[in-house]
């Protein structure tokens, strides 16, 4: 008989290959290493800077400026925040605040800059202005949104300029339901409360071209042309081919006329292709039986000979 093999001592039988120091380290440790990467790319697209030149809502000189703000935001979304609480367990890293040169707000500043892109004049010029059989309105954009929509701008023109040979943009646009508990949030079509922001995407960089803040229950379909002139006038003068995409909300007609129109006004001129759904209606459904019913006949015509 042959000599079984010797088999190799197995792990779990020898000490852990670590050992336990009780001395603190003297460095400062952050759980949130990744983040630098995140506001190196912030600061080397020139958002900061641009956020200086079009965001002036500070009041005093004390605090943090709006670059800082808009940047703590950036952060904020980037390490899966959910809420202005959320800022609190930023703050408290001192590791964070080393890496960034700057200290987390705190959940009340954050509130307090929010609060002060709110525009009540434009809103009740909304609400007075509304037709007497429309619920839902749109309200213009104050200053402050005007300004960070303008960098935001900035920031596709400097990323078309890294990327020339992006030729091609898809404009992907489309409103998502965002619940919210707040007492001002209206319900949705969906019943519960909430807001229905829309937004349009250059889907070839992942990247937001427009957007507008709605409140819960205003459809979809309400005035999407305006979105979607801001997104194409957005894109570089790099881009070439245009093209736009949208569910059935986008099936309405100025936007589609618009789209059509190879003259169009506020937009590039040419063709822009497009793919739109379309709400199945009763009139549809006639013409797609009628254009089945005129295919079949063709097909067997095309048999008999």
């Amino acid at each position: 008989m042959g000599m079984k093999p010797s088999r190799k001592p197995s792990p779990t039988v020898s000490p852990l290959p670590f050992e336990m120091d009780d001395e603190p380290l003297e460095e400062t440790l952050t759980c949130w290493a990744g983040v630098p990467l995140v506001v190196q790319a912030f600061r080397s697209l020139g958002v900061a800077a641009s956020v200086g030149r079009h965001v002036q809502i500070k009041q005093r000189d004390r605090g943090y400026d709006e670059a800082t703000m808009v940047e703590s935001f950036v952060v904020l979304n980037a390490v899966g925040g959910e809420c202005i609480d959320d800022f609190q367990q930023l703050r408290v890293d001192a590791g964070l605040k080393e890496m960034l040169g700057h200290e987390i707000p705190s959940p009340e500043s954050a509130r307090q800059f929010l609060n002060r892109f709110h525009c009540q004049e434009k809103l009740e010029q909304a609400r007075v202005g509304r037709k007497p059989e429309q619920i839902a309105f749109i309200p213009e954009e104050g200053d402050a949104l005007s300004g960070l929509g303008a960098v935001n701008r900035e920031l596709v023109g400097e990323l078309g300029r890294r990327c020339p040979d992006q030729r091609i943009a898809t404009v992907d646009q489309d409103a998502t339901i965002i619940e919210s508990h707040k007492q001002e949030a209206l319900r949705t079509y969906e019943g519960e409360r909430g807001y229905q922001p829309m937004l349009a995407v250059w889907a070839e960089m992942d990247v937001v071209l427009a957007d507008e803040f709605r409140d819960g229950n205003v459809p979809a379909m309400m005035a999407p042309l305006g979105v979607a002139r801001r997104a194409f006038a957005a894109l570089p003068e790099t881009v070439t081919s245009y093209y736009y995409r949208g569910d059935s909300a986008s099936h309405e007609k100025e936007l589609l006329d618009w789209l059509r129109d190879e003259k169009r006004a506020d937009g590039p001129q040419g063709k822009i292709g497009f793919a739109i759904s379309a709400r199945m209606s009763e009139a549809l459904h006639r013409e797609l039986k009628l254009h089945a019913n005129v295919v079949e006949n063709e097909r067997a015509v095309i048999k008999l000979r």
